[in-house]
């Protein structure tokens, strides 16, 4: 299984800056994409960035320009650093990774998700 645990939300006014890290721990082989979404309240979750572990990397258009997604040279802990935040960017945001683990000598792929971290813009 692969865990993933988010840190770095919190309250900052609008045009502030944060930085969310996520870390993965685990018994898995490999870990292919990483990512992060969000979801504010009465909205569905939204994709905001992800980067591949060759390195491609896509960002929503609402925060492009704004935030940046990077990943260690391990590859296992993604950070977004997230400037220029606007209110409309408060929510609840979710680390995401497509990993592989072994499963009774087998290798098997899913996604996992974090439990979320909230960011919250307001003055």
């Amino acid at each position: 299984q692969v865990h993933l645990v988010e840190s770095g939300g919190g309250l900052v006014q609008p045009g502030g800056s944060l930085r969310l890290s996520c870390a993965a721990s685990g018994m898995f082989t490999n870990i292919y994409t990483m990512g992060w979404y969000r979801q504010a309240p009465g909205k569905e979750r939204e994709l905001v960035a992800y980067i591949s572990s060759g390195g491609r990397i896509n960002y929503a258009d609402s925060v492009k320009g704004r935030f940046t997604i990077s990943r260690d040279s391990g590859g296992n802990t993604v950070d977004l650093q997230m400037n220029s935040l606007r209110p409309e960017d408060t929510a609840v945001y979710l680390c995401s990774a497509d990993a592989e683990v072994m499963n009774g000598g087998h290798a098997e792929r899913r996604g996992y998700w974090g439990q979320g971290t909230q960011v919250t813009v307001s003055s």
